[in-house]
C-alpha cells in the first residue's frame, strides 16, 4: 500500500514525531511505500537543524534525515506553520540567520491535499 504521513507534534515533547517514525520504519519494512511525510502544527520543529539533543538522547531529526535519503521520501514542511513558529530557511532569513534543515522542502497545503487524494492511506500523528 501506498502512505502519506502527517505530523502534528514536535520533535520532542510529545510522542508523535517519534511514533510517526517507527510507524514510517514498520511499513518500509512491511515493504509498504511512502510517498510522502508532511509536518503541519508544531511538527515543522522537525526541520530545525539546530535542535541539539543531548548525547544520550534519540536525534530525531538525524533520523528522518536518513530515512529521507535511504529511501527517497519527501520531507515536507507547512512553509506558514515553519515561518509563523521560527523555522526559517535562507530565502525568509534575516541577517543571513536561518535554521531549516535543507533535508526539509517547504510545501504548502496542496501538497497536503494531493496525497490526501493519491494515497490509499493517510496516518496522522
Amino acid at each position: 500500500m501506498r502512505y502519506a504521513l502527517v505530523i502534528t507534534g514536535p520533535v520532542y515533547g510529545t510522542q508523535n514525531a517519534t511514533s510517526a517514525w517507527m510507524f514510517a520504519k514498520a511499513l518500509l519494512k512491511a515493504e509498504h511505500s511512502i510517498a510522502s511525510i508532511f509536518f503541519y502544527q508544531e511538527a515543522v520543529s522537525n526541520a530545525n537543524r539546530l535542535t541539539s539533543p543531548a548525547n544520550d538522547e534519540h536525534n530525531l531529526i538525524d533520523e528522518w534525515v536518513k530515512l529521507s535519503r535511504e529511501e527517497n521520501i519527501a520531507l515536507n514542511i507547512c512553509v506558514s506553520a515553519a515561518l509563523r513558529r521560527g523555522v526559517i530557511d535562507q530565502e525568509h532569513a534575516q541577517a543571513g540567520q536561518y535554521n531549516f534543515h535543507p533535508q526539509f522542502n517547504f510545501s504548502g497545503l496542496g501538497e497536503l491535499a494531493t496525497s490526501l487524494l493519491t494515497c490509499e492511506r493517510v496516518i496522522q500523528f
